[in-house]
């Protein structure tokens, strides 16, 4: 567990969305250290994004908690989501794969649906698929990046827990994933950055708007992690150095984040907790 790589990486780039399967170093995402302890004990979880990354890690530590998973991807993605399917499997508990894109409302309202069917229920919901794409200068940001980035990132986000909301009890669970880029600013992300910013007020004003109706809301906003939105974002020399300039000196492992999910989704752990934007960055303290 003490052994996490640390920049430099091997300079490659992959084709959007990229693959987990193809990275070098891989992601660690099986939290061999973490013991479960039945905090998520028959609930039901559907995570966007869950075939690779942090929403891989997540499923996992949902799973092991007692929670059974749902989760999307996109096409290309496939065998990535096997690979999730199996880890989450291999924890004792269903996994569901739902082949879509969250831009789609169609689909959001379709995965909700069939997580709701396949798995008895909904009770806890976490929107982390995302998309990014760096560009020099606003002038090479074209309307079209812009727009896929807002529907991925904040459409997605409100089309799907518009969806999943009629099947939230009392006790239910919205968790978003955030990003340091939403409190800082990216000189090169204007368009992610700004969706991320949009998601963690998105958060603070859905807790609030669901508090009476006790499903509590909150947010992850990591720093730098290695998944395969990084290499699939190039230039193969950043890619290299990815991470290295935070105080720890290295990216995080998604393993590293997925227990502060488990902490939003435990009643045991938050159940006074709602509406906040937890920042996980690497030692770095100056963020928002």
């Amino acid at each position: 567990m003490d052994e996490r790589p640390v920049p430099p990486f091997p300079a490659h780039l992959q084709k959007k969305p990229g693959k987990e399967s193809e990275l070098t170093p891989k992601p660690q995402y099986e939290a061999p250290a973490y013991r479960g302890a039945a905090k998520l004990l028959g609930k039901r979880a559907l995570i966007t994004g869950g075939d690779s990354g942090i929403g891989r890690a997540v499923a996992v530590l949902f799973a092991r908690e007692g929670a059974d998973v749902a989760f999307t991807a996109l096409p290309p993605e496939r065998g990535d989501a096997e690979e999730t399917r199996k880890s989450v499997e291999a924890e004792g508990r269903i996994a569901l794969v739902l082949e879509g894109d969250i831009t789609s409302p169609e689909f959001c309202r379709e995965a909700v649906r069939q997580t709701v069917e396949k798995l008895g229920g909904l009770d806890i919901l976490v929107n982390n698929a995302a998309y990014q794409q760096h560009q020099e200068s606003l002038e090479e940001l074209s309307d079209e990046q812009w727009d896929h980035t807002f529907k991925t990132n904040i459409y997605g986000y409100f089309r799907m827990a518009k969806a999943a909301l009629p099947h939230l009890q009392r006790g239910g669970v919205i968790i978003n994933t955030g990003s340091v880029t939403g409190l800082e600013g990216s000189e090169r992300l204007l368009d992610y950055s700004t969706t991320k910013g949009a998601i963690h007020t998105f958060t603070k004003s859905l807790a609030m708007n669901l508090v009476d109706r006790g499903i509590r809301v909150n947010c992850v906003a990591p720093g730098p992690v290695w998944t395969p939105l990084n290499p699939a974002d190039g230039p193969p020399e950043k890619v290299a150095r990815f991470g290295a300039d935070v105080p720890m000196g290295r990216p995080a492992q998604p393993e590293e984040l997925a227990p502060a999910f488990v902490y939003f989704a435990s009643e045991a752990d938050s159940s006074y907790v709602t509406g906040e934007v937890l920042a996980l960055l690497g030692g770095k303290t100056t963020a928002g």
